[in-house]
């Protein structure tokens, strides 16, 4: 008997997200002589549900009870981290206490985490919004990796972590010669483990960047609300902040403190659009100590105030739209020799 995966889509889900948790079962169906698995949309709006590249799925409002057999996929993307529904918190507490798998996709782990199915478990969601999960759920263990896993509790942080995702399972279902036979035809080698990194590239090709210079972006990192010095940095990284400094410079485009005050200002933007926090507030977990330099700083970097930028894709515009990245801040370095 196929197994049934049941997708509840969010409003402005992520399509791409969606169909790498789907086409490896449809693979899987198609090599096999009987359907092994079956596909459900579902949602708790019914009808048409649009997801951000405005493609539309139509989904079935979902059962009143899955089988125990069954998986549940809860596929959340833009506006998820705001998403509150009692109603659907309530089905899926009624879900997992039948043994139902379930698994978020991306964003969906505020869906979790607010149904109470996270507790102190292991989570992840998609890395650009890892910093405002942390704010909002502090109890809850989240780490940028792939998907994690934790009894019938699974996090996947989307995109092509969904493949690696299912071809695991597929695998643990039907055996490793016939997620083979899926890898293959997909063409996705390898194969990736849940715990490997969702970044690869910082800007650059992390290929480009030595022990050193990944250890001292990793201290800068974990150092966001109180930032170390450069003379801190180096000591950490076992390194003369003169080395250091040609080292980093060489490799990332620019100076620790200009790659320290973009990350900052990134991690300030996850914030304003995930959490509650004041913008005050947010500053300072950011590691500004004043709001006017937080708010100069943000508005030469993003060309928006702080207060603009409230909503990941707000209503009145047809996409989002997320400037400022690594790549962009250092091919402007490189070409007008500015700070931000």
């Amino acid at each position: 008997m196929a197994r049934t995966l049941y997708c509840l889509l969010l409003p402005r889900f992520n399509m791409y997200s969606l169909m790498n948790i789907i086409e490896a079962p449809r693979i899987a169906n198609y090599l096999s002589s009987a359907p092994l698995y079956a596909v459900e949309h579902i949602s708790f709006e019914g009808g048409e549900i649009s997801a951000s590249n405005a493609m539309s799925v139509r989904c079935e409002i979902p059962p009143e009870q899955l089988n125990r057999n069954d998986m549940l996929f809860v596929v959340g993307s833009w506006g998820a981290e705001r998403y509150a529904n009692n109603k659907l918190f309530s089905w899926l507490r009624v879900q997992a206490r039948r043994g139902v798998a379930v698994c978020s996709v991306e964003q969906g782990a505020y869906l979790l985490a607010r149904a109470g199915l996270l507790g102190k478990k292991k989570a992840t969601t998609h890395w650009s919004y890892i910093a405002g999960f942390q704010e909002q759920f502090p109890n809850i263990d989240i780490s940028e990796q792939l998907f994690t896993e934790g009894g019938q509790i699974t996090c996947c942080s989307g995109s092509t972590a969904g493949l690696d995702l299912m071809l695991k399972l597929i695998r643990e279902d039907h055996g490793e010669a016939l997620a083979g036979e899926i890898s293959n035809q997909v063409m996705h080698h390898p194969v990736r483990s849940g715990r490997d990194p969702q970044r690869k590239t910082l800007g650059r090709g992390l290929e480009r960047l030595g022990a050193d210079v990944r250890a001292a972006i990793e201290v800068i990192e974990a150092n966001i609300a109180d930032p170390l010095s450069v003379p801190e940095i180096a000591e950490q990284v076992g390194l003369s902040q003169r080395q250091l400094e040609r080292q980093f410079n060489k490799s990332v485009g620019c100076s620790i403190v200009q790659f320290g005050l973009l990350l900052r200002l990134q991690h300030a933007r996850v914030l304003l659009i995930s959490t509650d926090l004041g913008i005050r507030e947010i500053a300072t977990a950011s590691g500004f100590n004043s709001l006017s330099h937080f708010a100069h700083a943000f508005r030469k970097c993003f060309g928006r105030r702080p207060s603009a930028n409230r909503q990941a894709w707000p209503e009145q515009e047809e996409a989002p739209h997320w400037p400022g990245t690594l790549g962009s801040f250092l091919e402007t370095l490189n070409t007008r020799n500015k700070l931000i």
